[in-house]
């Protein structure tokens, strides 16, 4: 059974910054292609917000392009979105996801991801 383990959501004002961490086995993260991250707002549909292969090899959703900053750091498994200039609508529960070892992610839908993390919620005000 795999498992994310997400951390890092809270309260901000508009215009803060957030930091997400998500971590997992060593063994999962070696064998995983990449990993991304989505959120859902009450009344509405899980969505994309950005995925990451490499540090060369990123997507973002539009609507976090330039304010958002996925990375991964392989020496603790982990998997963090760096979240700036924060907006009410950016406010939702985020998930770390991940597709089964040694599959691929994609740049939109959900359809890859077979591993979900609990979430962490983030509010802005």
């Amino acid at each position: 059974h795999v498992q994310l383990v997400e951390s890092g959501g809270g309260s901000v004002q508009a215009g803060g910054s957030l930091r997400l961490s998500c971590t997992t086995s060593e063994a999962f993260y070696r064998g995983v292609n990449c990993m991304g991250w989505f959120r859902q707002a009450p009344g509405n549909e899980r969505e994309g917000v950005a995925v990451i292969w490499s540090a060369a090899m990123t997507y973002y959703d539009d609507s976090v392009k330039g304010r958002f900053t996925i990375r991964r750091d392989n020496a603790k498994n982990t998997v963090t979105l760096e979240m700036n200039s924060l907006k009410p609508e950016d406010s939702g529960m985020y998930y770390c996801a991940a597709p089964s070892s040694g599959r691929g992610c994609a740049k939109t839908g959900a359809s890859w991801v077979k591993n979900w993390g609990q979430g962490t919620q983030v509010t802005v005000s």
